[in-house]
């Protein structure tokens, strides 16, 4: 079953919580075990699991990126003004895959599913494929 979601973002980077609406949509399957792939398909977005339950933990990651990979970067020849949205995108990755048993994402205690916003604010798209 596949279901897109939408989700709008308020900032130029930021990390938005996406696994209760992914949880909704396993559920609304009736899939009970299999495979659920998460899915961006922005080229300037991405996925990624990490903790959720202190959010410090996403303003360290998104001060890191910046710091990796700055806004304003000297060589950019991307015209749009967003090459490091771009960069981020690559490097976080646009899809994740969690197993599903019994009907509950085999995530770990403190982990969650989160869209990566990099050149926002926007309106994103995210499609859940639960297999």
């Amino acid at each position: 079953m596949l279901k897109t979601i939408s989700v709008s973002t308020r900032s130029r980077n930021e990390m938005i919580d996406i696994t209760d609406p992914v949880r909704e949509v396993v559920r609304s399957s009736g899939i009970k075990d299999g495979i659920v792939t998460v899915f961006c398909p922005h080229t300037t977005g991405a996925i990624t699991i990490n903790e959720n339950a202190d959010p410090d933990v996403i303003h360290d990651m998104l001060l890191t990126l910046d710091a990796l990979i700055p806004h304003h970067r000297q060589g950019y020849r991307h015209s749009e003004g967003n090459s490091d949205a771009h960069v981020k995108s690559s490097l976080v990755g646009t899809s994740e895959t969690v197993i599903l048993q019994g009907g509950s994402l085999l995530l770990g205690s403190w982990q969650g599913i989160y869209l990566c916003e990099f050149d926002g604010p926007r309106s994103r798209k995210v499609h859940i494929l639960v297999s």
